[in-house]
């Protein structure tokens, strides 16, 4: 399979977009067409289903790749898990790349377990990519790391509770998360494509701009997901400290792929009807869309 790393930068420079839509379903935040007719499992997966392909199909024409938070369909057991699936098969049948938030972190053979859980799904309903915790060491990290396929490894979250411990300064001089940035380049090293990006990225919260361009000058070939954009702070000052030295003009250059979820797929207004509040998911990722490219 090809570099995912080089999968990623063809799907951005096609449509021209940095911009990854997080599915984080909540059933209460769906329009009223769309809610679950009983507190059933399995009535409320299929309302999730629902919702994750209409959301797909409004944003599939402008967005490379989409992020499913897996604990929102985990939650509501097999029948949540089928949905995701689905919802997974689906974003690939639009062309979409696929990241699986899961945030996975263990040892050994748990590790194993968890990217086959992620990576070897049948019925196209795998993820290219994976989020994970590398705060156990890098011995949790090495099980996930699949050919062709990305990993993109905490690094400095945009949670305020994160500063706590991702900022405390080792012996050597740096931070906890400057360490596990060294970690994060040494990895994916070896991991680069064609594009000159690995496939082995950070998550690197876009209200930590601060620390962004020391993290940047670790990971020169990293590609950073960043969170916290939009509803949660994050400003396109916030990013530009993230981005890579040696870019040109092409977006997938910068090495950054921006995720927001609420502010898409949540957009101001009373939704009644899937047909309207679909409208105005993809009015809320071509504005994504449109401010992100700004960056270059």
């Amino acid at each position: 399979m090809q570099n995912f790393a080089d999968r990623l930068a063809a799907r951005i420079d096609a449509l021209n977009s940095v911009a990854c839509v997080g599915l984080d379903p909540v059933l209460d935040k769906f329009p009223t067409d769309l809610r679950p007719a009983d507190a059933s499992h399995t009535a409320a997966s299929e309302s999730i289903r629902r919702f994750s392909f209409g959301v797909i199909d409004a944003v599939s024409a402008h967005v490379p790749i989409v992020k499913f938070q897996s604990a929102c369909y985990e939650r509501f057991g097999a029948p949540g898990i089928a949905a995701l699936h689905a919802s997974i098969a689906h974003a690939r049948s639009r062309k979409m790349l696929v990241l699986l938030d899961a945030k996975r972190g263990d040892i050994g053979i748990s590790a194993e377990h968890y990217a086959a859980a992620a990576f070897d799904t049948p019925d196209h309903a795998d993820a290219d990519a994976l989020t994970c915790s590398g705060y156990l060491g890098a011995d949790t990290i090495a099980p996930l790391m699949r050919p062709g396929r990305g990993l993109f490894v905490l690094v400095r979250t945009s949670n305020p509770g994160s500063d706590a411990f991702q900022t405390l300064p080792l012996a050597d001089g740096r931070s906890i998360a400057e360490a596990m940035a060294d970690t994060v380049h040494a990895l994916g090293s070896s991991r680069l494509g064609s594009s000159g990006l690995s496939d082995i990225g950070a998550v690197v919260g876009a209200t930590k701009s601060a620390e962004a361009a020391a993290l940047r000058a670790r990971m020169p070939n990293t590609i950073f997901l960043i969170p916290g954009y939009g509803a949660q702070g994050g400003t396109l000052e916030d990013i530009r400290p993230a981005l890579r030295s040696n870019r040109t003009p092409k977006l997938s250059t910068l090495g950054v792929l921006v995720t927001a979820s609420r502010s898409v797929i949540y957009p101001a207004g009373t939704w009644t009807t899937k047909n309207a509040w679909q409208s105005a998911v993809e009015a809320a990722a071509k504005t994504l869309t449109t401010e992100l490219r700004t960056l270059t």
